[in-house]
């Protein structure tokens, strides 16, 4: 239970950043707590929620939101992100963790990879 608790925390911390702690809370949920693919999704969705607000308030509070770009972007992911859940529920879980571990790979390999500016 506490390691739970301290995945969050970590997480949380990192969203706060603008990291993307959720996917870092989804390697935990699912590769060390041993939880099925579609039902840590469904919690790291509602991770997201109040950690979400809780940045976007301070964001918002410093100046730090373009809206001109933030609503076309919030309008595309969530008609993708709800397209995709539904598409998610149709896969096999095994499938899913493979996907969502090779796109890590593949996030990680491209950091590695860019140029600093």
């Amino acid at each position: 239970m506490w390691g739970h608790g301290l995945a969050a925390l970590v997480t949380g911390v990192l969203s706060g950043w603008g990291v993307g702690g959720g996917s870092l809370l989804m390697v935990y949920l699912t590769a060390f707590s041993n939880m099925p693919q579609l039902t840590a999704a469904g919690i790291n969705l509602l991770y997201f929620l109040p950690t979400a607000a809780s940045s976007l308030f301070w964001h918002c509070r410093g100046r730090q939101v373009d809206w001109r770009v933030a609503w076309p972007a919030m309008a595309a992911g969530a008609a993708t992100g709800g397209a995709c859940a539904l598409l998610a529920h149709g896969l096999n879980g095994g499938l899913l963790h493979k996907a969502f571990g090779l796109f890590l790979c593949y996030i990680g390999v491209t950091e590695l990879l860019r140029k600093s500016r």
